[in-house]
């Protein structure tokens, strides 16, 4: 029988959900207490931008550090979490951080079923509700699509390959409806099985460097556009 192989942020992924799960801070709110604690004793940031999400985004300052070294962009992404648990953290690591945008990618650990079950319109749903916080407290949302992923490694079976692609396109009308950018990462990375290819992603889920160049040019030609809108 030969060894299972399990990369670094895959390990992370599954690591960090056992703890939410088993743990009592099931969102995690610890993990960004105290340099959210830090980054409020700094001077306003008239052009923060706050990046949420799960390991996808976790994993950027990773494997491209020098897309963060731009001391307006916080990394608030952490691995394993489904979109009600970021939601529930949503106030902690956004809006008391009072950013200009923030940008919201998540979805696929929902359908990966990381706290169980979960519906396309519960997860377009809870993207929603983190968008309407965002426009309440005079934050601009960028809703992200779903990353392709032909299959999960830690749960294969699902089908993310037909069921991302339906949910980026209740996110893209989400997105008209709220009238707020809509920033398409899986046009730009998808394969012709709506996965991600190996230079893109070696585990098919998290992005390479290269994947991550891919995300960083799209991210911050919306972020430009966003950032010249008029409240």
């Amino acid at each position: 029988m030969k060894p299972i192989k399990i990369t670094g942020i895959l390990l992370l992924s599954f690591l960090s959900f056992f703890k939410q799960a088993h743990g009592q801070d099931w969102p995690n709110l610890d993990k960004y207490k105290d340099a959210n604690t830090a980054l409020l004793l700094q001077p306003a940031d008239d052009k923060r931008v706050v990046f949420m999400g799960n390991s996808i985004t976790e994993g950027w300052s990773v494997n491209q550090p020098s897309f963060f070294e731009n001391p307006s962009y916080i990394n608030r992404g952490i691995s394993g979490q489904t979109t009600p648990q970021m939601l529930l953290r949503f106030r902690q690591d956004v809006i008391d951080l009072k950013p200009k945008l923030v940008l919201i990618l998540a979805g696929t650990n929902d359908i990966a079923g990381n706290t169980g079950p979960m519906t396309l319109k519960q997860i377009r749903d809870n993207i929603a509700s983190m968008v309407e916080l965002a426009q309440a407290n005079g934050i601009q949302p960028i809703i992200c699509s779903v990353l392709p992923a032909y299959d999960y490694p830690w749960r294969p079976g699902l089908s993310p390959n037909i069921k991302i692609p339906k949910l980026n396109q209740m996110l893209q009308q989400l997105a008209r409806d709220k009238n707020v950018f809509y920033l398409d990462y899986f046009t730009a990375m998808a394969d012709n099985r709506n996965g991600l290819p190996k230079d893109l992603a070696k585990d098919g889920v998290h992005p390479t460097a290269k994947g991550y160049e891919i995300m960083a040019g799209l991210a911050q030609k919306t972020i430009a556009m966003a950032l010249n809108v008029k409240p």
